[in-house]
């Protein structure tokens, strides 16, 4: 059933090479790759680096990206994690001991082993065919001459220019100027930045002529040389203020960086409408969208209207119980068994999908695993006192776009992050989404002119829980790239977003409206966004609303009134305020398609 209509933007045609990413001259730049003769794993390597530039209120290079990747010669398909894990020091016993019932979302004490910069390296040696200054140029360039201010980033130092002032000097060095904001027609300049990466290649290069050499010799230099000194030597010596009104120092160390690399796995897979959906494994949140699939399958998704108040409500209840198992259940699998088969076995799908009715439902209602899982205190997330302004002030959380738009939603997190697609002319495929290590997070390490990032807010001091804190356990990120493959293993398309717990809600919709239903990338883009905050937040404080959605308001009256009535408490959300999609597919004639959400007027889709 095809049920396209009007679209913002005209779906990219290619044969070339297409890209689309949550910022203009990220895609610009992963082309400028493409055209100089690269792959598509050269151009995403090239547009993330130009994204921590970019956008470095959702980005940077200490914090994290899960890659996905198809290589078409080999015909494989695979997960990059550049997901760092806990430093040898993050022990439990450590926070308990501060008095602290959670690990903060702001400081140093949050940083987990900066993970983004080796798993971009990692994939660009194995897989990319450019020289490492090539890739890198774009984003050294922008660093040193500057890059626009999109009205995100100026709200976002608006917002904690005086936090930055009194707290966090560093931060204010860069990105103020003389202690306040900088003009909105300015550009904004990381010279530390530029300096960080220009001597890693200077390095590299001096090391050998080799290609491969000297990624590996820029992995060395990060891990060994002087990057992880530097980051060692500011958390041993330094103490910032974080939310927890207190200065604390950082525990990272130079041997937990000189340990620690990115790595190959296998994605967790569904086949789904004659597709294969691959995701990271459970320690993202990406195996979420799978149980989502196939719980909105089973209840018959697919003769519902995708306009109706009936599959907006559907949606709502499949994602309640699907992210209820993602905190019961997922976590670092090579800490914690994780039931990953019965989560996706069609008996428990038909069984959860039984407790779907008509009607809201706000309890807690995970599945029951027996021998797995964790008993979450839903009753405390429910009741938590949060300070709003507070945690705005200091920039908790995964950035959020409350304020950037006069119709967008308050709260803690409402999108933002980045995310990468890129698909070349031999159907090589990367789909990524980089965050953390952004400006709110952390102190810039001053010699580096980047700070640390705050995953491990992820995690929970609770040794029973599957994402309980240890040394050298990954946290459970939200981060959550999307790569689907034909039943034949060749790839389909890849998709992503940015926005924390919403990553996997609003790929879910798209990917219904898409493979269900027949529209076009951009028209499932453009379809009405919604979301629920009904289960505990990823970000501290964790806090949960039951029952509480919110939707855009041009889904129309009568829509949202429906939805009110069958017990929802919805929010109604600007009309262009929920979701930030970008996708990129191959179409049965062998050429090249891509969208992205305007939403927000900065992520594009390019393409020839």
């Amino acid at each position: 059933m095809k049920t396209d209509s009007f679209t913002t933007r005209p779906d990219i045609q290619g044969s070339f090479g297409v890209a689309s990413s949550t910022h203009w001259l990220a895609s610009q730049t992963a082309m400028r790759m493409l055209e100089l003769g690269g792959n598509a794993f050269d151009a995403a390597v090239a547009a993330g680096f130009v994204l921590q530039i970019a956008e470095p209120h959702l980005n940077g290079p200490m914090g994290e990206v899960p890659i996905i990747i198809h290589h078409a010669q080999s015909k494989q398909t695979r997960v990059v994690c550049g997901q760092g894990t806990a430093p040898k020091a993050a022990t439990r016993d450590l926070f308990l001991d501060r008095s602290l019932k959670q690990i903060p979302g702001t400081g140093l004490l949050a940083a987990a082993i900066p993970g983004a910069f080796d798993a971009w390296m990692l994939m660009l040696r194995d897989y990319g065919s450019l020289p490492l200054n090539t890739v890198l140029a774009p984003a050294i360039d922008y660093a040193q001459t500057g890059i626009p201010l999109i009205p995100k980033l100026q709200n976002s130092i608006r917002r904690l220019a005086d936090w930055f002032n009194e707290a966090w000097p560093e931060n204010a060095a860069i990105y103020l100027v003389d202690g306040r904001p900088p003009d909105p027609d300015s550009l904004l300049r990381n010279p530390a930045l530029a300096q960080m990466y220009l001597r890693i290649v200077k390095e590299a290069e001096a090391s050998c002529e080799d290609r491969v050499g000297q990624i590996d010799a820029a992995r060395a230099v990060w891990s060994s040389g002087f990057v992880a000194e530097a980051i060692d030597r500011f958390c041993r010596t330094e103490s910032f203020l974080d939310i927890t009104g207190q200065k604390n120092g950082g525990l990272l160390t130079k041997q937990d960086l000189a340990d620690w690399r990115a790595h190959y796995e296998d994605p967790c897979q569904l086949t789904y409408q004659g597709k294969t959906i691959c995701k990271t494994g459970p320690w993202g949140q990406g195996p979420v969208l799978l149980q989502g699939l196939a719980l909105a399958e089973a209840v018959g998704i697919a003769d519902v209207q995708p306009d109706s108040a009936e599959f907006y409500h559907l949606l709502i209840e499949v994602m309640k119980l699907t992210y209820a198992d993602r905190e019961t259940y997922f976590g670092e699998p090579n800490f914690t068994n994780i039931p990953m088969d019965q989560l996706l076995a069609s008996d428990y799908v038909r069984d959860r999908a039984k407790l779907i009715s008509g009607h809201a439902d706000v309890s807690w209602r995970p599945g029951d695993i027996p021998g797995f899982g964790y008993a979450v205190d839903y009753e405390a997330a429910c009741n938590m006192e949060i300070d709003q302004a507070a945690l705005n002030a200091a920039g908790i959380g995964e950035p959020t776009s409350t304020n950037q738009n006069p119709d967008a939603v308050a709260g803690l997190v409402n999108g933002d992050t980045c995310h990468v697609n890129v698909i070349d002319r031999w159907g090589n495929v990367v789909s990524a989404t980089p965050s953390g290590g952004w400006m709110e997070s952390s102190p810039v390490i001053p010699e580096l002119g980047v700070c640390l990032g705050t995953r491990l807010q992820m995690m929970s001091l609770d040794s029973k829980d599957p994402n309980g804190l240890a040394p050298g356990k990954r946290p459970r990120t939200t981060l959550t790239p999307t790569l689907v493959l034909n039943a034949d293993g060749s790839p389909y398309m890849a998709c992503g977003t940015p926005g924390g717990d919403k990553q996997d809600q609003w790929q879910l919709a798209f990917l219904i409206r898409h493979l269900i239903f027949g529209q076009s990338l951009q028209s499932a883009i453009d379809a009405p966004g919604f979301s629920t905050t009904h289960w505990p937040n990823s970000f501290f404080p964790r806090q949960a609303e039951p029952g509480h959605i919110s939707i855009e308001r041009r889904v129309g009256a009568e829509v949202i009134t429906e939805l009110r009535a069958r017990g929802h408490i919805v929010t109604e959300a600007g009309p262009w305020s929920e979701g930030w999609i970008c996708a990129s597919g191959i179409k049965p004639n062998a050429s090249l398609t891509a969208a992205a959400s305007p939403r927000g007027s900065q992520a594009y889709a390019v393409g020839r």
